[in-house]
């Protein structure tokens, strides 16, 4: 291809942003980035009585979030409604469009009928302009439609990037309403998507479409739309839906949720970038790579042809991954914003980084962070069984030794750790039923990362204070 790939993503501000328009805004970017090429952001807001300003903002912010940066855009469809129907105007001159007068009532009567003797319901064509045809008497009080012209003989044919060669043959199609009814006399309605969508990539110059395969129906109406106006033909490519653990379509119980809850729930951007990215393409058997390696990679190839399947369990892994390896200080601040959504409210400086650094490689999520994290913030209550457990009678004499040997200690993690083993060589005791008695007093659970470094994250007042709680 000589043009400059340029390729788009056209959400519906219907609802929000979700995994499957997430996965194919990722692969429209990543392909536009490896040819050095444009990615465009529409917004495709034709159906004005469900979209929404609010659904607007949640797109524009789950792209951000998700760090897919846009070129150009976003482009509204409502605000280039003048230049659709110009278009539609053209055609109907050229003779490739027409107004249709079939009330709904007729339509119903003619599928109905076409029903009976066994057809597929569709329209009939009764006025579709054709040599030598009489149409109709335009009806008194009706609005029209317009309908574009499909051709009748021959085939559509394109080299789908995913599926290969597909052919529909033009008469399983009918002539597609690509203007609703206007409220003025011989006036064009608001377009519709179909058609929006063909003007759009045509204006924008698109160069390859990648989008879910409940699309491919559309596209050979798209194509003949397409070469009605003589437009060069984008190459098309259909991705498989992602299923649900269970088989079935991913409901909102196994993640079909606003991709911005995944913020809320811990995850990295780059980790679900990563894992999207999995799901229907594949680089050999790298499970994780970094943003750079796959915009180096992402070429349209390896492209998979089955459904991909949503597996909590390994996002998570691939969430931990990322977790351990970033840097504690770019934890903190989304550790802060955890915290928060919990009522704490806490600076990310360096105290917050060295937990992060503490605890990150035990946590999938920033959740689970945050979960460690509490402790240090928010008064803590042990549970009855652990105090049971662990602060016994046997062992309440070397918590009061360890509680006055700290008082007197430097605060740092050589000094406390001194002071553990000392009061451990004093009462002849192993370190698990010292170290569980102290957790459980000052963490609030039995099992924490080595007790010196929890400790000397706490500050030496709360820590005596919960130590000498027993």
């Amino acid at each position: 291809m000589t043009r400059k790939i340029r390729t788009r993503i056209a959400p519906s501000p219907t609802g929000f942003l979700h995994l499957g328009t997430a996965r194919t805004a990722l692969f429209s970017w990543a392909f536009a980035r490896h040819f050095g090429g444009d990615f465009i952001l529409r917004i495709e807001d034709t159906d004005e009585a469900r979209s929404t300003q609010e659904a607007v903002d949640q797109i524009i912010a789950a792209m951000k979030w998700l760090e897919l940066e846009y070129d150009e855009g976003p482009f509204y469809q409502m605000q280039r409604i003048d230049r659709y129907r110009e278009v539609i105007a053209s055609m109907l001159e050229a003779g490739t469009a027409y107004r249709c007068y079939c009330t709904p009532a007729e339509l119903d009567e003619m599928r109905e009928a076409q029903r009976a003797r066994g057809e597929k319901p569709r329209y009939d064509g009764r006025w579709r302009p054709e040599p030598g045809k009489r149409l109709p008497a335009v009806p008194e009080g009706v609005a029209p439609v317009i309908r574009f012209r499909n051709p009748i003989e021959g085939d559509v044919t394109w080299d789908d990037m995913v599926k290969g060669p597909i052919t529909i043959n033009n008469r399983e199609l009918d002539d597609l309403i690509i203007a609703r009814p206007s409220s003025e006399p011989g006036g064009i309605g608001t377009p519709t998507y179909n058609f929006c969508v063909v003007v759009d990539d045509l204006d924008m110059q698109i160069t390859h479409v990648i989008r879910g395969d409940d699309h491919v129906n559309n596209t050979p109406r798209q194509i003949n739309i397409l070469r009605a106006l003589g437009a060069e033909l984008p190459v098309y490519g259909h991705t498989p839906m992602i299923l649900g653990p269970d088989g079935d379509k991913l409901s909102k119980r196994h993640g079909a949720v606003s991709v911005l809850q995944y913020e809320e729930d811990g995850y990295l951007p780059a980790a679900m970038i990563n894992y999207l990215s999995r799901l229907g393409w594949s680089h050999g058997d790298d499970e994780v790579y970094t943003r750079e390696q796959l915009i180096a990679w992402f070429d349209g190839q390896h492209l998979a042809k089955s459904p991909a399947q949503w597996d909590a369990a390994k996002l998570n892994w691939v969430n931990g991954q990322y977790m351990k390896a970033a840097a504690d200080d770019t934890l903190a601040p989304l550790l802060a914003a955890q915290l928060a959504r919990r009522g704490v409210q806490v600076q990310a400086g360096e105290h917050l980084a060295r937990v992060c650094g503490l605890f990150k490689d035990r946590c999938a999520t920033t959740v689970e962070l945050a979960d460690w994290a509490m402790m240090y913030f928010t008064d803590i209550t042990p549970r009855g069984e652990d105090l049971e457990a662990h602060v016994t009678e046997a062992v309440k004499p070397a918590l009061a030794t360890l509680a006055a040997a700290l008082e007197g200690v430097e605060w740092n993690k050589p000094a406390i750790a001194a002071a553990i083993k000392q009061t451990l060589t004093t009462h002849g005791l192993k370190m698990p039923v010292l170290a569980h008695a102290v957790r459980v007093l000052v963490c609030g659970r039995a099992q924490t990362p080595s007790l010196d470094a929890v400790l000397e994250l706490f500050s030496r007042e709360i820590a005596m204070k919960r130590l000498h709680s027993f």
